[in-house]
């Protein structure tokens, strides 16, 4: 993706709604998923992962290129369907789905808008969701499901972002996939084999445990396709990377490029008919800042600044190491920028390593070190790539209200997708 952000937009929507704020820039999230349309064009079905970004302004956004959504729980539906997207283009998934989830999705049956789909974890969930189906939607009332397939594979990521793996505690076996359609009351249940639903893992670094995985679900999908006419199928998940700028990795088109041979190799009447993806960081990632203004400005053997935003607006650095370039907007009062490898346009002032961290009473709030102009109180930086799993995974901890999130559009025009969280928010019961 070669679009810029302009960093005097990020300097205004800082001034114009204060700090910290999150900040997309549309013109970046148009260019990735034009990427992603193109490494896997229409009839492929594309769901948003609105796991990565629940903010529904930023599911409209998505929505608006192509995307249905893909939800885990009623909240992320709430947010899909805030977002202007019907029932017939959300599908929903996730090990921890809830009982009201469950009746959720039962009840559209019954009202005539059920979800695209909704893929199963275990046989358990499936006799759960047969039941409540019969018993809130009535004897005629069938619903779609897909079957959660544990692949088994050694996903090229961190530890903590491989789903995959056998001992992953997503999806199932194949034993627990017969045993699960046969809990749904099979092809003339409840609920309808649809097929398989299939994710390897987060941030990954190499294809190869992806096209394993896809392998062998599609070797699953041809079994089951010989005896039940509608188990016709395929989501094979999302987990394209964004890693840090210059770092090279395989984006959607190298995935993409594997799935005609793996395709050969299953027999014409056995493929399925359906092939669906659902991307979520990529999506998002890049064309997200996190603007923050700085605290304090100290020397402890170094320079080192302390922020307004920290782990309280974006987690992955705390949670799991995740580094993200840190750039300045303003330097001594005086405008100015980074240039982490072209995403922000500026020149550059005189930098020296710099410890920045956040304001959360936890030692490890912090984002690393980083090249950066001398700061003092009330300069801004922009945090990047800070798209994805910051708004979604964002906490009230320390007593702080969540961040505005503002879209900056191709003209340069900041519009307000989510104003402010209050302190009396944070406080209520």
């Amino acid at each position: 993706m070669s679009s810029t952000t302009d960093p005097e937009a990020l300097r205004r929507a800082a001034n114009r709604f204060g700090t910290p704020l999150y900040v997309t820039d549309l013109a970046q999230l148009a260019a990735a998923a034009a990427e992603v349309r193109v490494a896997f064009p229409d009839p492929w079905l594309r769901h948003y992962s609105v796991k990565a970004n629940d903010v529904p302004a930023i599911v409209a956004a998505v929505a608006g290129h192509g995307f249905g959504a893909n939800v885990v729980s009623r909240g992320e539906w709430a947010a899909a369907t805030r977002a202007g997207l019907p029932n017939d283009r959300i599908t929903l998934e996730g090990i921890g789905k809830t009982e009201a989830d469950l009746r959720a999705a039962a009840a559209a049956v019954r009202d005539g808008r059920p979800l695209r789909w909704v893929a199963l974890e275990s046989p358990e969930e499936a006799a759960a969701l047969a039941a409540i189906v019969r018993s809130v939607a009535g004897p005629s009332g069938t619903l779609d499901v897909l079957y959660r397939l544990n692949p088994d594979v050694a996903p090229e990521t961190l530890p903590g972002l491989a789903v995959g793996t056998g001992g992953s505690k997503f999806g199932m076996n194949e034993t627990e996939l017969a045993a699960a359609i046969e809990a749904g009351g099979g092809p003339d249940g409840p609920l309808r084999p649809r097929g398989i639903h299939l994710h390897v893992g987060s941030q990954l670094g190499a294809i190869d445990a992806w096209r394993d995985a896809v392998r062998r679900a599609l070797a699953i999908t041809a079994l089951w396709r010989g005896g039940i006419a509608t188990f016709d199928t395929l989501d094979v998940g999302g987990g394209f990377s964004v890693f840090a700028a210059g770092k090279p990795a395989p984006g959607p088109a190298r995935f993409a490029g594997e799935l005609p041979a793996l395709l050969d190799g299953t027999p014409t009447d056995r493929r399925p008919g359906r092939l669906a993806i659902e991307p979520g960081r990529f999506l998002v990632a890049r064309a997200g800042w996190l603007v923050a203004a700085v605290l304090h400005a100290r020397d402890r053997g170094g320079r080192q600044v302390v922020l307004d935003a920290g782990m309280t607006e974006l987690i992955r650095p705390a949670l799991y190491g995740a580094h993200h370039a840190v750039v300045a907007l303003t330097s001594l009062g005086r405008p100015c920028a980074g240039v982490p490898a072209g995403r922000l346009r500026s020149a550059s002032a005189a930098k020296a390593p710099t410890r920045v961290e956040g304001p959360i009473c936890e030692s490890t709030d912090s984002l690393g070190i980083h090249d950066l102009p001398p700061l003092r109180r009330g300069d801004l930086v922009a945090i990047a790539d800070a798209g994805a799993y910051g708004a979604s995974q964002s906490s009230a901890y320390n007593g702080r209200p969540r961040p505005a999130q503002v879209l900056l559009d191709a003209g340069g025009r900041l519009r307000l997708g989510r104003r402010r969280g209050s302190i009396a928010a944070v406080t209520r019961q």
